[in-house]
């Protein structure tokens, strides 16, 4: 450890006790009872992560969209953060980013069939969804986990391959939002952004050093990036014609995204901090970025996310000249002989809404 850094960590100490201490004191409250933690009426599936971020929970929130939107009638559910608008919002159909949050209006773009809502008080948004014309059998709640008022059916904890919760933390010195041993509260455990091979003793290793309990299983994901997309309606320069790319990115660890550009073209970029609302004076340092980097066979690249800001930007007219496109993430697990993620997951929300069935009718029959 450098200097600098004993530094920063001797001055940050008294103030990651203080967080820790109230961290501990919040938990207990919810573990006695103070605090009440309350179990949904209705299969949920919580996604999240014990750090602060950058762990994949939207492409992976997305994979369980595309494989379980299709049997059951399902609900998204986030509260939208940094978004504009208060209190329960169901979407219209209308992906905006500013009413609903960028990941949410991304979600509400992709799959038309789900109901996406946003709501701060998860519990609130939940019964508002459940006393909809179109009750869902199932919602997936996104960066849940720290949010205790609620108890999904099925929690998913996500850490990240290179920055794995265990070699980390409390804030504000590392990244962990609450103590390691959250990760009992987890029944999946997914490693993210694994490489695409990685051998037998480098899992066993993780698996170790995560110490799953008996009914805990750990999964390892990585992902996969997908043909390019235009945003908007493109004359300039294609991706198969362009040499070099300007990435721009809002995202937390936008490294992933640059290795992977920079297989195929010469990089520059412009990054900013992670949900980061693009403001007109940003949007014209990202078109004069782009203008003096010296050739005419050049694109933008973007992600998914950063396009929902981008487009629900009052600059975003600044922009559909130009040849911008969205590099689509994908979710891939990595092969595992009798322990495949979908059937686990598929398994354990067919069981959770075949009780939540019988339990309804039982109650209804005690009612008579």
């Amino acid at each position: 450890m450098s200097n600098t850094r004993k530094t920063i960590a001797l001055l940050l100490l008294p103030v990651s006790i203080w967080y820790a201490i109230g961290i501990l004191v919040r938990n207990l409250l919810f573990t006695f009872g103070i605090k009440k933690e309350e179990v949904p009426h209705v299969t949920t599936i919580g996604v999240g992560n014990l750090s602060t971020g950058g762990t994949g929970k939207t492409p992976h929130t997305e994979y369980l969209l595309k494989l379980l939107s299709g049997t059951y009638h399902t609900a998204f559910l986030s509260r939208g953060y940094k978004r504009k608008s208060k209190g329960f919002v169901l979407s219209t159909g209308d992906p905006d980013a500013k009413l609903i949050g960028d990941e949410p209006a991304m979600v509400a773009r992709k799959f038309p069939d789900v109901t996406t809502a946003v709501c701060e008080k998860r519990m609130i948004g939940i019964k508002n969804l459940l006393q909809s014309e179109n009750e869902p059998e199932l919602i997936i709640l996104d960066d849940v986990y720290q949010h205790r008022y609620v108890k999904p059916s099925i929690n998913i904890l996500l850490t990240e391959y290179y920055h794995p919760f265990y070699q980390d933390t409390i804030l504000p010195f590392g990244n962990l939002r609450e103590f390691r041993s959250a990760k009992n509260r987890a029944q999946i455990i997914i490693v993210t952004k694994c490489p695409e091979k990685l051998d037998p003793m480098t899992r066993n290793n993780i698996i170790h050093h995560i110490k799953p309990l008996p009914f805990q299983q750990v999964f390892f994901s990585y992902f996969s990036y997908e043909t390019p997309i235009p945003i908007f309606p493109n004359n300039g320069c294609t991706p198969e014609e362009a040499t070099h790319a300007l990435v721009l990115t809002g995202i937390a660890h936008p490294k992933y995204l640059l290795k992977h550009i920079k297989k195929q073209y010469i990089t520059s970029s412009c990054t900013f901090p992670d949900h980061h609302d693009f403001t007109t004076a940003d949007i014209i340092q990202v078109v004069d970025t782009f203008n003096n980097i010296p050739t005419d066979k050049k694109i933008i690249i973007t992600t998914e996310k950063d396009a929902s800001r981008l487009q629900a930007s009052e600059a975003a007219s600044k922009l559909k000249d130009l040849p911008i496109f969205i590099v689509p993430v994908s979710v891939k697990f990595l092969d595992e002989p009798n322990n495949s993620f979908d059937k686990t997951i598929t398994d354990l929300v067919r069981e959770n809404i075949s009780f939540l069935s019988s339990l309804k009718a039982a109650t209804k029959t005690i009612l008579k």
